[in-house]
């Protein structure tokens, strides 16, 4: 997690602490990709608390960490969750789309009737919009991925709508897990969702054309990662055999 330990939002969801940030530490970027190669990780997730103090929300900081991950090879797969650059969207989808991550992830987390509780700075149609942006300028193929958690409060058709929303602006991967209080400060369950729920959300999402699922209580943004994106890229080869045979 990039950028600090202080958060200038206050989501429900989150035990991530709020004040003001320090400022950013310029070699964090290096200290990221030698711990990557330290530990000989080949897929590595980054992600960030939300910095809206920066006059670029952090968006640098995040090229930065790409440019020296890629310095440690080619094969590195490397995967970004972001905050949604609310003030500064466009210039920073476009710093790092050009920087080249595989991933571009950004969790819209809830449906929109629950913003105001679960993520009461931030914005539901700001958030799509970072997708329409990932989507419009790239020139190399970069995937995308978003979050929802369920048990929040949301109805089964409020989800279904996130979810061709998300696939609207080209939304590639989904996860959907179970919402648990991470705090006593944090919003309470108001509902634990069977897996028999999930594994029927999974068929939905599908069947909407995203192209991998992970669904399930446990599932978390980064949750098998590594495994999903390989088992994602070994169905596309499966897929384009299938279409040079035909």
């Amino acid at each position: 997690m990039l950028m600090g330990d202080l958060c200038t939002r206050s989501c429900g969801f989150c035990s991530v602490s709020i004040g003001r940030p320090e400022a950013l530490d310029q070699e964090e970027p290096k200290r990221v990709a030698e711990a990557a190669r330290v530990l000989g990780l080949k897929h590595v997730v980054v992600t960030s608390v939300n910095r809206d103090d920066l006059p670029d929300e952090g968006a640098t900081h995040f090229v930065r960490t790409i440019e020296e991950l890629r310095k440690l090879s080619d094969d590195l797969v490397i995967e970004i969750l972001t905050p949604d650059f609310k003030r500064t969207q466009r210039e920073a989808v476009r710093v790092i789309v050009e920087a080249g991550p595989d991933i571009f992830n950004h969790n819209v987390e809830t449906v929109p009737r629950l913003y105001k509780r679960v993520r009461p700075q931030a914005d539901y149609h700001k958030s799509l919009e970072l997708f329409r942006r990932i989507s419009s300028p790239k020139t190399a193929r970069i995937l995308t991925k978003s979050g929802i958690m369920l048990g929040l409060g949301e109805t089964t058709e409020e989800v279904l709508e996130v979810l061709r929303d998300l696939r609207e602006v080209s939304c590639d991967i989904l996860t959907l897990g179970q919402y648990l209080q991470s705090s006593s400060l944090g919003l309470p369950v108001q509902e634990y969702v069977k897996p028999e729920v999930f594994q029927a959300l999974k068929q939905e999402a599908l069947s909407l054309g995203f192209e991998w699922v992970e669904s399930g209580p446990f599932v978390r943004s980064s949750f098998h990662a590594k495994d999903s994106f390989e088992a994602l890229l070994k169905l596309k080869e499966e897929l384009q055999c299938k279409k040079q045979i035909v």
